[in-house]
């Protein structure tokens, strides 16, 4: 029992006690590998489906498909394991910003199901979130097992979120820079070093089971400064396809809640309406790396018309995928629908400056899967390493820079925040480490009550109150109803001041006559961030917290500066 119980609490090893980033490093190693090993389930298990799907491609029925795998895939998830449909991977930011990365056991595999069913059967979706968020689950229940505290978890679930991307891609900087960008929010060693290994840990397994080799090939480029310049067009252009995808999903979610039918039923209306263009237009279908690799390669032959047209027809099936209730990820979407666009970026350029030798279409698909990841994700480093190491495209760091830059910027001025995290904002659910809004939510009204106020009643005389005033250390005083113990509102000790020089007063001044009526008040269930925010508009230095029209106690700055300090000094792990 000794031996189990030493086993279980590895932070009271000798070896850990003195610095538990040991600790963090062994337990990222574990976490990469099974990360590792989810997405390399994941892949495999696609690849088999999409040689399966191949063979019905041709077939009018296979409109059908799609539409069949969407329906099981809701069904699994709202039936059988009960979750909601969707990719996931706001709920892993959420569960960091909110619960210090509790995830469910369960979530490691549930996803990986419905994503395989969904885009195994030709809905336009990636498996990237999904595996995402199975290794955020594997990093979070190792971290519970062991008992590891809230920031060691937070850690490690990062490390899941890196080795899973580390693997599916073969690029283990842009697993940890992903995690670190868009996951975990916090640049700090104590998080960047675990999931570095992590995330090395995960493409190290993805190269031991599949082989080490880059996803998509290109030629070599031959870049000269006109074509950089270019660049700048096709972040803009990027941009738009960006803001249109987000908007499109966006829509098509709200639009499928309005459609009276079960979520299954809506799902498998928007699997069918994919399938429907995927008879027109193949590159739609499932998660597209495949023709991702024809056109960076410069394979696709295809005129502007059919480009630009295969462009719109990808956002729209992953909208309608994702949107309908379909599962599954946009890492893949975005960098079919990046190369489309950069495919037509380049037909425009030759169409308008025909006279002028461009570098190769592929070049321009390149920087478009850059900018659309980028635009989405808002997480341009992301954007940059990601598309580097899965294409090897070194020499292209220039322009691959400028694209992500740009488009990035662009994109948030007109989304101000990414598409993982709009929901987020928009409900008060995005709390990033170390910021005001993480460390306030950890506080609650009731743990900062200052209860030491004496009470006064507005029938009470200024002469009986000064006698009150020579015993307290406060400046306000509760007024309470005689009879029903209601709270009436606040002596200040400022509203006094005028009258404690005459002692004339004393006997006919009733504390009812000079009480402030008008006051703000607080519930001990508001959230301690809004109770800040309606002391510094209205100027208050202190407010009382009243429930059911009686007083229960005073909440102040002071008190809660005091109480904010503390809890920084936890998450920051001094204490």
């Amino acid at each position: 029992m000794r031996i189990l119980r030493w086993w279980r609490y590895p932070g009271n090893w000798p070896i850990f006690r003195f610095d538990d980033r040991l600790l963090l490093i062994l337990m990222a190693v574990i976490v990469g590998i099974f990360s590792g090993l989810s997405s390399v389930v994941l892949n495999r298990s696609l690849l088999i489906m999409s040689e399966w799907l191949h063979r019905y491609q041709h077939f009018w029925w296979f409109f059908a498909l799609p539409a069949a795998g969407a329906a099981l895939s809701s069904l699994f998830l709202e039936k059988v394991v009960r979750e909601g449909a969707g990719h996931g991977v706001p709920e892993v930011i959420y569960s960091v910003s909110r619960y210090g990365g509790l995830l469910r056991l369960r979530s490691s595999v549930t996803r990986l199901v419905s994503s395989c069913l969904t885009i195994g059967s030709g809905g336009s979706a990636g498996p990237e979130a999904p595996v995402v968020i199975s290794g955020a689950a594997i990093g979070s229940n190792i971290a519970k097992y062991f008992s590891l505290n809230d920031r060691q978890r937070v850690a490690l679930v990062g490390c899941g979120a890196g080795g899973a991307i580390a693997s599916i891609f073969n690029a283990p900087i842009a697993g940890m820079v992903f995690a670190v960008e868009v996951i975990v929010g916090e640049w700090k060693s104590v998080n960047i070093v675990p999931i570095a290994i992590a995330s090395v840990a995960g493409a190290e397994i993805c190269r031991l089971l599949q082989g080490n080799q880059i996803p998509f090939g290109h030629h070599v480029f031959k870049i000269d400064f006109l074509n950089i310049v270019a660049s700048l067009g096709l972040a803009v252009l990027s941009a738009a396809a960006t803001i249109l995808q987000t908007r499109m999903l966006r829509s098509m979610h709200t639009i499928s809640h309005k459609v009276p039918a079960p979520m299954w039923v809506r799902a498998a209306i928007g699997g069918c309406m994919v399938g429907i263009i995927g008879l027109y237009l193949p590159v739609v279908l499932g998660e597209g790396y495949h023709w991702t690799e024809i056109l960076i390669e410069g394979r696709y032959g295809q005129i502007l018309t059919i480009v630009a047209l295969a462009s719109f027809a990808k956002i729209a099936a992953t909208a309608l995928t994702l949107g309908w209730g379909g599962s599954g990820g946009i890492f893949a979407p975005c960098l079919v629908i990046g190369s489309l666009v950069g495919v037509t970026y380049h037909h425009l350029l030759v169409l308008f400056w025909p006279s002028i030798s461009w570098v190769n279409e592929g070049y321009y698909a390149l920087l478009g899967m850059a900018g659309l990841i980028s635009g989405m994700l808002q997480a341009p480093l992301t954007g940059i390493f990601l598309i580097v190491e899965i294409t090897g495209g070194w020499q292209v760091i220039v322009p691959l820079i400028i694209v992500s830059v740009v488009t990035t910027t662009i994109c948030h001025y007109f989304e101000p925040a990414s598409y993982y995290l709009k929901d987020l904002v928009d409900h008060g659910h995005l709390l990033r480490p170390g910021t005001d809004e993480r460390i306030l939510s950890d506080l609650n009204v009731t743990e900062l009550l200052e209860q030491d106020c004496v009470t006064v009643h507005p029938s009470m005389l200024l002469r009986d109150f000064v006698d009150i005033i020579k015993h307290s250390h406060r400046n306000y005083f509760p007024v309470e109803d005689e009879k029903t113990g209601d709270f009436l509102g606040i002596v200040h000790l400022d509203d006094i001041r005028p009258y404690l020089f005459d002692p004339v007063m004393y006997d006919t001044v009733f504390l009812g006559q000079i009480m402030r009526t008008q006051v703000e008040v607080v519930h001990p269930d508001d959230d301690v961030l809004d109770v800040v925010r309606k002391m510094d508009v209205k100027g208050l230095y202190s407010i009382p917290v009243v429930v059911n029209h009686k007083y229960l106690g005073l909440i102040s700055k002071a008190t809660i500066l005091d109480q904010y300090r503390k809890e920084l000094m936890v998450q920051c792990h001094l204490l």
